[in-house]
């Protein structure tokens, strides 16, 4: 009897531990892109191209799933120089100030299949919002050397100037929503 009890013991503890699994964003297989328009006829796109990110989770619907990412401000980038540093400087992220965008989630709902809404807290310059994401979990697949990999895309649309982010207060010349677009590939820690 001491021995199933321990046998019992040890697979629940194996279970908990394979269970609790971190992931880590794969930034080569990721982007974090952006769009806003731009005198209210046409859209400009961005991205960071510098971030860390990771998400726990220990069940298969991902319902006690916690994320966390940071995003280097400096990182941005629309394909234009000139904007860029405009962007990172005072009348947009403050980079010299304010080094990273953060985001901390809160809860994950599933809608319908592969459909959820991400709640969490979005950091910008010094402000906190709370924001929330429709996200689709593309599924998981094992590559060529052995690791487990999960891929999640992942919208929202955000108000700049909730966020101190108040150059042009009109929006007209640069639109006041910006629409988030994330495509995210993690790797499972080993």
């Amino acid at each position: 009897m001491k021995k199933l009890v321990a046998v019992a013991a040890f697979l629940a503890s194996g279970f908990s531990v394979l269970a609790q699994t971190k992931w880590s964003v794969d930034p080569v297989h990721s982007t974090l892109g952006f769009s806003l328009k731009h005198l209210s006829i046409s859209e400009v796109n961005g991205n960071f191209k510098k971030f860390d990110g990771s998400y726990t989770s220990s069940k298969q619907d991902f319902s006690d799933i916690k994320i966390v990412f940071n995003i280097e401000a400096a990182s941005v980038g629309t394909g234009e120089d000139k904007r860029d540093e405009h962007i990172k400087g005072d009348d947009f992220f403050s980079v010299q100030k304010y080094p990273s965008l953060k985001f901390e989630s809160t809860s994950l709902k599933k809608i319908k299949g592969n459909n959820y809404l991400l709640s969490g807290k979005l950091t910008i310059k010094d402000v906190t919002k709370d924001v929330k994401f429709n996200v689709v979990y593309g599924g998981a697949a094992k590559d060529p050397w052995g690791n487990n990999r999960a891929g999640f895309y992942a919208t929202t649309v955000i108000n700049r100037f909730d966020y101190n982010i108040k150059y042009d207060a009109t929006g007209l010349a640069v639109g006041k929503d910006v629409t988030l677009k994330l495509n995210l590939e993690f790797i499972q820690a080993k």
